[in-house]
């Protein structure tokens, strides 16, 4: 009994994330506060493949994604130069050894 409590509590709380992303952009702070807060705490794949799906939440979705999702932030790029430098240093490594 308490999967399906929790089941249909996931269930509801998706759509609400979904009625909050058809209103997207214009919702209050509190609102994308919880959106932001489902998408990088709560959501599964499953979930977010019927958020993506969901006709009535596309145009929010796809403005919420291109917002939060789609860009590179400076964490990004910190952690792209870590492994560019690591895999220079390797390609250096085995060089020097060769020669």
């Amino acid at each position: 009994m308490s999967n399906s409590t929790t089941a249909s509590a996931v269930d509801a709380r998706r759509a609400h994330v979904e009625a909050l992303l058809s209103a997207y952009p214009d919702v209050t702070p509190e609102e994308h506060g919880l959106i932001v807060s489902w998408f990088r705490n709560d959501a599964s794949a499953l979930d977010v493949a019927l958020v993506a799906s969901n006709p009535q939440a596309e145009r929010g979705y796809r403005a919420f994604r291109a917002a939060h999702v789609d860009k590179f932030t400076v964490k990004d790029m910190g952690r792209a130069l870590a492994i560019t430098a690591m895999v220079a240093l390797v390609v250096l490594l085995i060089v020097w050894r060769a020669v």
